[in-house]
């Protein structure tokens, strides 16, 4: 089990890359702690993801009044 965003998820063997795709995800506007350590998006499509692997993602928004 890897668990990201602090839920359990089997994403066992997957690429990161991948899992943000399929989770609706865009690479290039997201921050990415695995863990504890914040990835360079370069290694997003070489990172595979492994059983008890800590992931947080974080989405930039824009905004404001």
């Amino acid at each position: 089990m890897v668990t990201i965003n602090g839920e359990a998820q089997e994403k066992d063997g997957m690429m990161l890359l991948d899992f943000l795709k399929e989770a609706g995800y865009d690479s290039r506007a997201v921050a990415v702690e695995y863990n504890d350590a914040i990835l360079d998006k370069a290694a997003y499509e070489t990172t595979k993801l492994q059983d008890g692997d800590v992931v947080e993602v974080v989405c930039f928004m824009g905004g404001g009044a």
